[in-house]
């Protein structure tokens, strides 16, 4: 049941973030971070609810752990990249080549297919 309700929320994040590039995510995540940080951190229900499951289960394994550090990496990634190209303005030559790619549409999925087969894990 809970490796479906993170599915659910994985899915409502790739809903939110789908761009065909990675300039194009972080303009989406920039709307929401520019009305309100709070706001921004609401659009990762997937976060909240692992850190849930922690603070419910009492399960802190490595696999949970894991799947903690990346959504908290990605999170903070997102955040900093928000803040060199949105307002700082300083962005890397072979940065803004990067943000420029092609994004193929199952990338997003990535994280939808991988975070509940880590919960997963770390709940049996």
């Amino acid at each position: 049941m809970f490796t479906f309700i993170l599915l659910l929320a994985e899915l409502f994040e790739v809903n939110m973030q789908r761009s065909e590039t990675l300039l194009g995510v972080l303009g989406k995540l920039h709307t929401y971070y520019a009305k309100s940080i709070f706001l921004f951190f609401l659009i990762q229900p997937g976060f909240y609810f692992v850190l849930g499951i922690v603070i419910f289960t009492g399960v802190f394994n490595l696999s949970i752990v894991f799947l903690l550090a990346i959504k908290i990496f990605d999170i903070f990634y997102k955040i900093e990249l928000i803040k060199k190209v949105f307002i700082e303005r300083e962005v890397p030559g072979e940065i803004v080549q990067m943000l420029e790619w092609k994004i193929p549409p199952l990338f997003f999925l990535v994280g939808a297919g991988l975070y509940p087969l880590l919960l997963f894990y770390a709940l049996i």
